[in-house]
């Protein structure tokens, strides 16, 4: 696959019922957490959410496929941000890409990147100020995901390329979900609440802080599978400071001298969940649908903390992930704390 071609639209339109059906089938085989999530959010709020996630998704799959060639996947992404951003401009053909996807998902999904786009585009249950922000948080999510894949064009197995400081690991955090957050915040403000005007700095920094934890967990949780393609997100700056290296990080023996820098970045990961337990303190104590869907991720994250304490992070065999069963018992004890109003932090 040498190139992806802009074709403009010309496509039958479908009905907009028909269109939220695939969305949902899309949503429920592209993700496994947040789809549980999203079944919870209030109605006002959900297709919005929604949206968002499987045009991110899409944008992720784009830049994680595996054709060999770096352009390839910039040229993609760079042009389905441009449709996104602008109706008139011609949707990429995904086609040839989704051929040579290893999940039959996200394959399904690349096929049909009409579907949740046209439901941007034209669906009146989104409003043009939705519209404005769903296109203003997936170009920032779209501009980390370039930035990821020129950073590391060259990455490969026999080359670790590292971010060079803690600034590109916060930036990169931000980017790519700690501005979801920010959207959340907007759609809850929009359709289902207000605060008062001196709280809601507060509410969006904590927000930022809700996504950029579930990032960093990400981070810290794909480390072994990330250095063997050659990517690492410790910054060599932090690195050198513990007299280590990106390459050093392949050997599961040197996790003693790993451990004290890791537990750092655990600490951080905690300590921007503490805020995400604390943005939904700050939500009204009648949005049980909203705490609910938010409280899942959040005992999610703290589980996969707790593992990663456990565990040799640096063993590349021993692959750290909730399992599925675990999941649903954290969706129990989800609806239980909603509805005891008990701190989530005090139950870790």
């Amino acid at each position: 696959m040498s190139s992806i071609i802009s074709k403009p639209m010309g496509e039958d339109m479908l009905s907009i019922s028909v269109s939220e059906k695939k969305i949902d089938s899309l949503l429920e085989g592209t993700s496994r957490s947040f789809f549980l999530s999203l079944k919870v959010l209030p109605k006002k709020i959900r297709r919005h959410i929604g949206l968002l996630y499987i045009l991110a998704r899409l944008a992720d799959t784009i830049a994680d496929s595996k054709v060999g060639e770096n352009k390839v996947l910039l040229q993609g992404l760079k042009e389905y941000n441009t449709r996104i951003q602008d109706s008139n401009k011609g949707l990429p053909d995904f086609t040839s890409l989704a051929k040579i996807q290893e999940n039959g998902a996200e394959a399904e999904l690349l096929s049909n990147t009409m579907i949740p786009v046209n439901y941007l585009e034209k669906s009146d249950k989104i409003t043009d100020s939705d519209r404005e922000k769903i296109r203003t948080c997936l170009g920032i999510i779209i501009s980390g995901q370039i930035l990821d894949l020129e950073r590391f064009n060259d990455a490969s197995g026999e080359q670790i390329i590292s971010l060079e400081n803690e600034a590109q690991l916060d930036d990169y955090t931000y980017r790519v979900a700690g501005c979801v957050g920010e959207f959340w915040t907007h759609m809850s403000l929009d359709h289902l609440f207000q605060i008062d005007e001196g709280k809601k700095d507060i509410l969006f920094e904590k927000a930022v802080k809700f996504g950029k934890s579930l990032q960093l967990i990400n981070i810290l949780r794909d480390l072994p599978e990330d250095l063997l393609m050659g990517r690492c997100y410790i910054p060599q700056d932090t690195l050198r400071e513990y007299q280590l290296t990106a390459e050093d990080l392949l050997n599961s023996k040197n996790i003693d001298k790993f451990k004290p820098l890791f537990d750092l970045y655990l600490e951080r990961a905690e300590t921007y969940l503490d805020n995400a337990v604390e943005w939904i303190e700050m939500l009204p104590k009648n949005q049980y649908r909203l705490r609910l869907s938010c409280m899942l991720p959040i005992l999610i994250g703290q589980r996969t903390l707790v593992l990663l304490k456990e565990g040799n992070i640096l063993d590349a065999n021993n692959r750290i992930k909730v399992l599925r069963p675990e999941i649903k018992k954290i969706m129990r004890k989800s609806i239980w704390l909603c509805i005891s109003r008990k701190n989530p932090k005090k139950m870790s």
